[in-house]
Order: C-alpha cells, then structure tokens, then sequence
C-alpha cells in the first residue's frame, strides 16, 4: 500500500535481473472410480491429466491477468507434476524465470488452474471432487534468496 493506504503495485524497476524459481503444490482428491479411468485415459472428455497440465502451463504465463497488482514477467519454464495415488492426484509445478520479481504467484496459480482443469475433465464422474492444500513450496533467487516450507 502507499502511504495514504491505496494498493499500488511496487516498483521492481530498481532490483537486478536473477534467475527465480518457485515451486507450489496442491491435491486434488477424488474417488477410486475416477483414479482408474485417469490411469487409463477412459474419462469421456479425454485425457485429464494432459489437459491439466497444459491449462497449468497457460495460466501461469496469464498470471497477471489474473491476480490485480502481480508483475508481468517473462516465464522460461514451467514444470507441471501430477502424481496419482488411491485418492487423489498431488499437483506439483514449478515456475523458472530472469527477472527482477520472483514467479511464486505463477506457480499457485498453475497448480490451481491445473487443479480446475482436472475437476472440469471429472465433473460428470464425481462431482464431490475437491481441490485444496495449495501453498508454497519453495522459492529462490532475489534479494531475500531461498526459502523451503520444509525448513520452517
């Protein structure tokens, strides 16, 4: 905020340019019905998984069309998990970029987007899915340097 207590969007202008990388992670939680047709690409609007990460993909480079006040920044990868087990799918992505500001809101938003993705590829087989646990994971580069949920 400034200092009448307006939002405004910081200025990076000043901060050097240094590769950033953050990593988020999210669960998608849904049935053992669902779990089987995922393995065997059997849903009836296709392949989920490839659709998740290719929405995941698309809405990190979209992130500041989405999230008011987040930087433009010029994306150089992202990397899209989802690891299925019984229950569910853990959506992992991780975001790399050379920039003055770090990429941790394209990587919340990858797997959130990701995670969407996946309830609307499920939705006629288990509308009861759910999506939650996103958070960060990890990040590094810039002035403050690494941080790890792990180490906390």
């Amino acid at each position: 905020m400034d200092a009448a207590g307006a939002a405004r969007m910081v200025d990076v202008s000043g901060k050097d340019v240094t590769v950033r990388e953050a990593t988020a992670s999210g669960r998608f939680q849904t049935n053992a019905e669902v779990i089987g047709l995922l393995r065997r690409d059997g849903l009836p609007k296709g392949d989920a998984l490839a659709v998740a990460r290719i929405a995941g993909i698309a809405a990190a480079k979209r992130t500041p069309d989405l999230v008011p006040l987040c930087h433009p920044v010029a994306i150089h990868g992202v990397q899209v998990e989802l690891t299925l087990d019984e229950t569910g799918v853990d959506i992992t992505a991780t975001v790399r970029t050379a920039d003055r500001t770090g990429v941790e809101m394209e990587a919340l938003t990858c797997v959130t987007v990701a995670g969407l993705a996946l309830y609307d590829m499920v939705k006629a087989v288990d509308r009861g899915a759910e999506l939650g646990a996103i958070r960060l994971e990890r990040k590094s580069g810039g002035r403050r340097g690494p941080w790890d949920r792990s180490e906390q």
